[in-house]
């Protein structure tokens, strides 16, 4: 019997195909991966205008061929230390539902490295353990096996939902006018 992650199973049910590409990257020592369907490009890692009173994993804003683009610390976004930009330090340009229901949202993440695109048969997705990981489960679609090595699967939607973020700046803002 193959299980999926909550998300792979609506998708199943609402007789969407699962994913079975993905983009792997590294945050630290652990890898994660995307479904390439969100991935719009990668960049590399450039000035970022800050934008002051944002939650600690927005790290900032890029100007993307004139369009204002938010960039989300993963790491920070994960409650670890921020990312240290590094010579492998990317942008992955990713599109979302935007959280009003209203269209896409076009957003970037800061990873340490890009690994590859990589095919992941469904019967290697598993559902993601409900302890013993370092992020919170609801940001995790499942977990793939890639060459003998597991790998994250973000529920992306999830990870970068902007109503979440938006509560996480009136919390900043609270907390800075007690």
């Amino acid at each position: 019997m193959v299980t999926y992650g909550s998300s792979a199973i609506v998708a199943l049910q609402s007789g969407a195909a699962l994913p079975s590409q993905f983009l792997t990257f590294m945050l630290g020592e652990d890898q994660y991966a995307v479904g390439i369907l969100h991935i719009k490009e990668i960049i590399e890692y450039g000035s970022l205008a800050t934008v002051p009173m944002m939650p600690a994993c927005v790290r900032g804003v890029i100007n993307l061929r004139g369009a204002v683009v938010p960039v989300m610390d993963l790491s920070a976004r994960f409650d670890r230390a921020p990312s240290v930009i590094g010579k492998r330090s990317c942008i992955v340009i990713v599109e979302v539902e935007a959280g009003d229901g209203d269209g896409k949202q076009v957003l970037g993440m800061l990873v340490d490295s890009v690994n590859a695109v990589v095919e992941i048969a469904a019967g290697d997705i598993e559902a993601a353990p409900s302890f013993g990981t370092r992020i919170r489960p609801d940001f995790i679609a499942g977990i793939g096996k890639v060459g003998g090595k597991f790998v994250i699967l973000l529920d992306i939607e999830h990870v970068l939902s902007s109503e979440e973020i938006v509560e996480m700046a009136r919390g900043t803002v609270a907390t800075h006018h007690n």
